[in-house]
């Protein structure tokens, strides 16, 4: 906050565990305009990830040189008490180099 009492967004890295899988495989569409490239991905940890709220943005996870955005949290109980699945959505990038090189 700053002297006036205004709240402004800021940057928190943080590590975590969590097991990884694909929950939309990358897409990539082309189009007249450009290209665009889509996909997801499922992370089921005891993290506690936001999907946003008031006053608070959706997580970013950064997977594979990737981000992500967190866009849904449900709680996800079989792998005990405690665990959410996160699904997230791959945020806009350049193409870059591939990871898979």
């Amino acid at each position: 906050m700053d002297e006036d009492g205004i709240g402004s967004d800021s940057e928190v890295k943080k590590q975590f565990a969590g097991v990884v899988t694909v929950d939309r495989s990358l897409e990539n569409r082309r189009m007249q305009a450009g290209q665009v490239i889509s996909g997801a991905i499922l992370i089921v940890t005891t993290e506690r990830l936001t999907q946003g709220q008031t006053g608070r943005d959706a997580d970013i996870v950064t997977y594979q040189g990737r981000d992500y955005r967190v866009t849904f949290v449900d709680p996800y109980t079989a792998y005990g008490a405690g665990f959410v699945q996160a699904h997230c959505e791959l945020l806009p990038f350049d193409g870059g180099i591939p990871v898979e090189q």
